[in-house]
């Protein structure tokens, strides 16, 4: 008996090693870096494989689809789909000043009515690391609202309304909060760095020196937490980084997090896709310090095709293609929501043509997308 059960390890090891790399990190948090690779609290390997679950950040202060079936529901389609782990945007304004949710945007789940949108956020929390699902906290604009544009007045990590030293204090306030929880793996300093944000020079727009005073600031208060770094021009280039890497106060929490979409994008073929991602990011796998990447965003159309900014679905192939090739590479697909919320261009339960799940957050509408997330180690669950 335990022989047939030793050799059915092996074959189960053999088939599936991204799974149990998956279930060793669900038993042996926290996480850390070591070389180009994040790894469990025993040294194996994790490939964080994320999905984007927005709301917290806008309008309606609650992530999308609380309106329309129980928190438990969406947690199960996330578990069922595979995914090991959420990134979780949040604005300043929501966490100072914690509004009252507004009934329609919970109305599929009683127990928030009356509630405020951080004691959402703790339910949220909870429930995901009941399911043994990590969370990465990404501070995703200053002002409640749709990103992003470059005058929307939340391109940097602060503004005249949230300065830097709300920026700071609100990190400090929300990583205090959650120090407990070891399934908050993960702090994203701030999303999209535009509007002349900048990889060293001149300190008012320097990015790079405010990542490390912010990524300082979190591990002060909880030194077992990653710390998600990314780049300018919407976390598309990190040219710079080479001469200028991240050097945190603690060693092996450091991440670099690039984003990758179609928008914009006219490559003739893989090779071309390959070595621009290389030229902007990718060549951070051959730096030192040796700090790993993890793709914060990509997205596309849920139906794969056709696809306005990518017709063919030839982009979303090259690209699942690279992060193939580099399996040190974790990842997030952007959006989980079935729905939009309210945000500049954006338009209250208008469909979220890109979200992995149904308008009515029952089902999957992506499985073409899941059946490509494979490839990089997704395995869906029964």
């Amino acid at each position: 008996m335990l022989l047939r059960m030793s050799l059915r390890l092996v074959v189960l090891l053999f088939l599936f090693p991204a799974c149990f790399c998956i279930a060793q990190a669900t038993s042996q948090l926290p996480l850390h870096t070591s070389n180009y690779q994040i790894v469990d609290a025993a040294g194996h390997p994790i490939r964080l494989m994320s999905v984007n679950w927005y709301g917290f950040d806008e309008k309606e202060y609650v992530p999308g689809g609380l309106d329309h079936v129980p928190l438990t529901t969406i947690v199960g389609l996330i578990k069922s789909m595979g995914f090991n782990s959420v990134r979780l945007p949040w604005a300043n304004e929501t966490l100072e000043k914690n509004p009252l949710v507004s009934d329609y945007a919970i109305k599929a789940n009683p127990q928030f009515r009356g509630k405020h949108a951080m004691e959402v956020m703790d339910a949220v929390i909870d429930a995901l690391a009941k399911a043994q699902i990590m969370v990465i906290l990404d501070n995703h604009v200053s002002r409640a609202d749709w990103c992003c544009k470059d005058d929307d007045d939340n391109g940097l990590w602060y503004n005249a309304q949230y300065p830097e030293s709300a920026w700071l204090a609100d990190w400090i306030t929300i990583v205090r909060r959650y120090r407990k929880q070891p399934w908050v793996v993960g702090v994203d300093l701030r999303n999209e760095l535009r509007s002349g944000a900048t990889w060293g020079g001149d300190k008012k727009f320097d990015w790079h020196a405010a990542a490390q005073r912010g990524g300082n600031a979190v591990i002060t208060v909880n030194p077992k937490l990653l710390v998600m770094i990314e780049g300018p021009q919407y976390s598309t280039d990190f040219r710079g980084a080479e001469k200028l890497p991240i050097v945190l106060k603690l060693p092996n929490r450091a991440v670099y997090s690039p984003h990758a979409y179609s928008f914009g994008t006219h490559y003739k073929n893989y090779a071309e896709l390959k070595a621009t991602f290389d030229e902007r990011a990718g060549f951070l796998l051959h730096t030192q310090p040796a700090i790993p990447l993890w793709i914060g965003e990509f997205g596309t159309c849920q139906t794969l095709t056709p696809c306005g900014s990518d017709p063919n679905g030839t982009w979303i192939r090259g690209f699942v293609r690279y992060v193939k090739e580099h399996p040190e590479v974790g990842w997030s697909y952007w959006p989980l929501n079935g729905m939009q919320s309210s945000g500049y261009s954006r338009k209250y339960d208008a469909p979220e043509t890109f979200g992995l799940l149904t308008t009515d957050y029952q089902n999957i509408a992506a499985p073409r997308l899941l059946d490509l997330f494979r490839s990089i180690g997704l395995q869906p669950q029964a």
